[in-house]
């Protein structure tokens, strides 16, 4: 057999990867971020609206620390009945009504001019615990005795927007569910009397709705707006003011009454 010399054997021979090579070369994974523990009292609350309330709990998630619950619309009406009574929440904060409906942008603006922060979707997207369309009425209810809270959301229909009323249980609900029905035009079935707080009765549409036209008084005059006439020393368009002389100033004094 041939003789290999010393040369060709190493030549041959693969060569020994190097461990500190390899050992830089290799990035760690990160760990997993540990889950949060849940907050006792999301607990609690959650555990006696599944006795109260079962499936009528649509979903429910964690918003910067405060619980949010979305119902079934029927089952609105039974949830003021249950956050009061189950839930020891005696104190009613805000009802209100939500349109997830993006803005519209006035000229085709296709979003690049826009310089809110974050910029506006234009899309419909909905908030913490989902929603099933367009509009929602949210509320917020405490606990003085437990120190705990939590909101609750409930889909209403677009064509239809009705709820029941939270008055019966939390009568200054009735404020609050006057605002939104003007704002908002959602109808709570129940509540006394429905009527207008800030706008006057022959007002059309419900000015915090996403598709309100802004330029609503310019297209149709606002109801009650009458034309100011100027007044006579006011001079017009294009014309210099006239010059306030003494005669015409004791004129206006003697006509005036002199404040007296």
């Amino acid at each position: 057999m041939p003789d290999e010399t010393p040369e060709q054997s190493d030549a041959e021979a693969p060569a020994a990867a190097d461990p500190l090579d390899a050992a830089a070369g290799a990035e760690p994974e990160p760990e997993p971020e540990p889950e949060p523990e849940p907050d006792p009292r999301h607990v609690e609350l959650l555990a006696r609206l599944d006795t109260a309330l079962g499936d009528a709990v649509i979903e429910h998630a964690d918003a910067l620390g405060n619980l949010v619950v979305r119902v079934r619309n029927d089952a609105w009406g039974r949830f003021a009945e249950v956050a009061k009574s189950d839930l020891e929440c005696d104190f009613l904060s805000f009802v209100s009504g939500i349109d997830w409906s993006p803005a519209p942008k006035e000229g085709g603006d296709d979003g690049g001019s826009d310089t809110s922060s974050p910029v506006q979707p234009s899309e419909m997207t909905f908030g913490v615990a989902g929603s099933a369309g367009r509009f929602q009425v949210f509320a917020h209810v405490q606990s003085t005795a437990r120190l705990w809270g939590l909101t609750v959301k409930v889909d209403v229909d677009e064509a239809d927007p009705a709820v029941a009323s939270w008055v019966p249980v939390y009568p200054g609900a009735d404020w609050h569910e006057r605002e939104t029905w003007e704002m908002y035009g959602v109808r709570f079935d129940g509540h006394p009397k429905l009527r207008h707080i800030y706008l006057p009765a022959e007002f059309e549409g419900h000015p915090l709705r996403k598709d309100f036209p802004l330029l609503a008084r310019v297209v149709k005059p606002w109801p009650g707006l009458v034309d100011v006439e100027a007044m006579p020393e006011e001079p017009t368009s294009g014309e210099e003011p006239a010059a306030i002389t003494a005669e015409s100033g004791a004129e206006a004094t003697s006509s005036g009454g002199g404040g007296e």
